[in-house]
């Protein structure tokens, strides 16, 4: 059963854990063009750039979290994962600071910049049907094959806390926010998210974003349930 129970002590932890290997924040800037188009009062917009972070997401901060926390018998033969490009390539880069081995299944057709940086940080990649069963039997047989560790790209504990340090460094940079937008994917982000608005500034209001084509998390709430969304269009 996956681990997914983390409090704000967890994402605490995390963030230790990080900056001992990254230790300059994410930079947070105004928007101002936005401001301008919105043309609202008062209203103050800022972004907090995870892609000026080691490998362009946000990702890194799940992964490095996850793979550090491993025990060294765990990571004695490696860790893997599937993904598009974003959290293998992270995977890849905490990898390579652990100094294990890293294997990234990608589906046919991802983008190949990703994979080129991929490889640049390490990982080994192996190809598969771009659809989730494929991705999912693909990395089971990876698993099953090497021994190493699966590190999912959102639900397991030690991602979400990863995670939800973004947030965590945000409310450090700019404390007065009034709402904070999440992108929803997996969900890893805005789980981590939660926790640390609840604990620091409850107040604010949390909204997860997410595409017209992908909008599971919406259709899951709505219905009380998880409703998978098997072939997003975005």
């Amino acid at each position: 059963m996956v681990d997914m129970a983390i409090d704000y002590g967890d994402i605490q932890l995390a963030r230790s854990r990080i900056t001992r290997y990254w230790r300059h924040p994410t930079p947070v800037l105004r928007w101002h063009a936005f401001e301008e188009r919105a043309d609202v009062p008062d209203l103050r917009v800022y972004v907090k750039c995870e892609n000026l972070g080691p490998t362009g997401s946000f990702k890194i901060r799940g992964a490095l979290n996850a793979v550090l926390s491993l025990s060294e018998h765990e990571a004695r033969y490696g860790v893997a994962t599937h993904s598009s490009g974003n959290h293998g390539a992270a995977l890849a880069y905490a990898a390579r600071i652990r100094k294990i081995p890293v294997t990234i299944v990608v589906p046919e057709g991802a983008s190949r910049r990703k994979i080129d940086l991929i490889r640049h940080w390490g990982g080994v990649i192996v190809e598969c049907e771009p659809t989730q069963a494929g991705r999912e039997a693909a990395l089971a047989r990876v698993v099953r094959e090497q021994g190493c560790i699966a590190i999912p790209p959102y639900d397991w504990a030690p991602v979400m806390a990863g995670q939800g340090t973004v947030a965590d460094e945000f409310l450090d940079e700019v404390p007065a926010l009034d709402y904070l937008l999440i992108p929803v994917g997996g969900g890893g982000l805005i789980s981590g998210s939660a926790i640390v608005v609840r604990e620091r500034r409850p107040s604010i209001r949390l909204i997860g974003v997410e595409p017209r084509g992908a909008n599971d998390t919406l259709r899951s709430l709505e219905q009380g349930m998880r409703i998978p969304h098997p072939a997003p269009s975005t």
